[in-house]
């Protein structure tokens, strides 16, 4: 049997059958304010209350920034930095600084990916879980292929190498450029949605599960919201409990 890695969201274990698989790779792609760092920041947070030893690359946030919003979910990671059983790199920081040097000289910046694989490798050996968000940042300016070489590249050595458990975090417009190739690359796959509800004209948050290897899974979408305690995911509702919802809150009454 899969062993698996609490994801820190109650209601998404229960999808997964108790979590994300053990020393795989899944992706969570979706659009941006949808809510993928904050499913990273429960895994790390969740893992680190379990006793295992983090890493999180951070590549579009400062180490300071992610703190504060994990704070204000309820999520504290100060503690476990304090510790040392959590480090948050620095990639932003050196992102940027490439990108001036590169205007001052009037050159291309420097290739971001020798950033994020650079940390990939120096990832200790006993470290037990990686959350590389965003991985989408270095796809730009490279070809289909070279993209994919560096995703199992680093898929290869934090997993196979390292035993890690990764969690890659991805917005929608990098996977869509590189023809969703980092799926095939991943052991199984999440994505976060906002659109309309049809029936109650509100904008809202879904989730899906379209691949998940050794874990059987409904297709359907849940929706979540993001509250003062972080993500919480509803149960998915038909039609018919749809339409009465609307007959309910068109009466003055309340259909939870």
């Amino acid at each position: 049997m899969m062993e698996r890695v609490p994801t820190g969201i109650a209601e998404l274990d229960l999808k997964l059958s108790g979590g994300y698989p053990r020393g795989k790779a899944v992706l969570i792609i979706g659009v941006s304010g949808v809510g993928k760092t904050i499913f990273g920041l429960h895994f790390v947070h969740r893992s680190c209350a379990d006793g295992l030893k983090c890493v999180h690359i951070a590549t579009e946030e400062s180490p300071e920034d992610l703190l504060v919003q994990a704070g204000m979910l309820g999520l504290d990671l100060e503690q476990y930095i304090d510790c040392e059983q959590l480090v948050i790199k620095r990639v932003l920081e050196t992102r940027m600084r490439n990108i001036g040097q590169a205007a001052d000289f009037g050159s291309r910046s420097p290739a971001t990916d020798m950033d994020i694989i650079k940390q990939v490798r120096l990832v200790p050996d006993d470290v037990d879980v990686v959350v590389i968000d965003n991985i989408g940042v270095f796809a730009l300016d490279m070809s289909i292929k070279e993209f994919r070489d560096r995703i199992d590249m680093i898929n290869y050595t934090l997993t196979t190498g390292k035993g890690c458990t990764v969690l890659f975090i991805m917005d929608e417009t990098a996977y869509e450029l590189t023809h969703e190739v980092s799926k095939y690359s991943s052991y199984g796959s999440i994505k976060l949605l906002m659109k309309e509800n049809p029936y109650t004209e509100m904008i809202e948050r879904y989730i899906t599960i379209p691949k998940m290897r050794s874990t059987k899974l409904s297709l359907e979408l849940s929706v979540f919201d993001i509250t003062s305690e972080g993500i919480r995911i509803r149960r998915s509702k038909t039609m018919n409990e749809y339409r009465r919802t609307i007959r309910s809150m068109k009466m003055g009454g309340i259909d939870t």
